[in-house]
């Protein structure tokens, strides 16, 4: 059996991301929502080439794929009220796989 890798694609210059940048007072951002990976402040390329912050996105990919799209929005939104931003268990989980694998991990293109 073949497993199917996850067509994911790269938004730059999002308004999203600019929006989650200022929250964090960071100068660049990625957000990700379902499959697509909402960027500010940084190209594709940049973003592609970073290996900590590509795993980190692509955890959150795998967890939207794992939950389902409304299911890890809702789980995603009770953890950070619940626990706030740095503890929530998905970004924690995301940050662990900055440096190496993840749970589930797939594969993955890119448009």
């Amino acid at each position: 059996m073949t497993v199917e890798p996850i067509r994911c694609h790269i938004k730059e210059r999002s308004l999203l991301a600019l929006i989650a940048a200022r929250k964090l007072k960071n100068p660049r951002a990625a957000v990700t929502l379902g499959k697509t990976i909402y960027l500010w402040n940084t190209d594709k390329q940049t973003f592609l080439s970073d290996k900590s912050w590509l795993q980190h996105e692509l955890c959150h990919v795998n967890q939207f794929h794992h939950y389902g799209y409304f299911s890890f929005l809702f789980r995603y939104f009770i953890e950070n009220i619940r626990h706030g931003y740095l503890n929530n268990k998905f970004e924690t989980e995301a940050r662990s796989a900055e440096t190496g694998d993840f749970p589930g991990k797939r594969l993955y293109e890119f448009s």
